[in-house]
């Protein structure tokens, strides 16, 4: 049985451990090899650090649970753009528990919680547009993508990356 709930300062570590494992296995060959096999943890584990220790009224972070084992989570930033509203920055699940809804969940879960604050705020994330799987599952949700940017990667290097967005997101939750 999977549980959901907010996260706490308590699950910055195994957050840090599940991106930077979600980070390994989708950006293969298209980030920098020598940051996913070196600095990758130390890196995400200073972002969950100071995002959970730091809270800000605007970000909520959602994990999902099954017994004690940390099975994905997400994170929204409420507001993040003046055109596009509020951004997922993050959404991860292990890899022995995609297929079984906890995306979507998790997914809907921030778009609720953006919702509930703004009825009328856009929704929308950044995927490489390399990952196609990725890709896949958003268009599934009704996403549709909204342009390509270039993004600069952890570790050196830059990426396309496409804009999706939600056109309605009361249709979506």
């Amino acid at each position: 049985m999977i549980t959901y709930r907010e996260a706490t300062h308590q699950d910055a570590e195994l957050i840090a451990q599940l991106h930077s494992v979600s980070w390994q296995e989708n950006y293969k060959a298209i980030w920098n090899d020598d940051f996913l096999n070196g600095p990758v943890l130390q890196n995400r584990r200073q972002v969950w650090q100071q995002r959970l220790n730091q809270s800000k009224p605007d970000q909520h972070v959602i994990v999902a649970v099954s017994t004690e084992t940390l099975c994905g989570f997400s994170c929204a930033y409420y507001n993040y753009d003046p055109v596009w509203g509020t951004l997922l920055d993050n959404l991860h699940v292990q890899a022995s528990h995609k297929g079984q809804g906890i995306g979507t969940a998790l997914i809907k879960s921030a778009a609720r919680w953006s919702y509930t604050k703004n009825s009328k705020s856009g929704f929308f994330l950044w995927v490489l547009e390399q990952n196609t799987p990725a890709r896949i599952f958003y268009e599934k949700l009704g996403a549709i993508n909204q342009g390509w940017e270039t993004h600069e990667n952890p570790g050196g290097g830059s990426s396309i990356a496409c804009r999706y967005a939600w056109p309605d997101i009361s249709k979506f939750i």
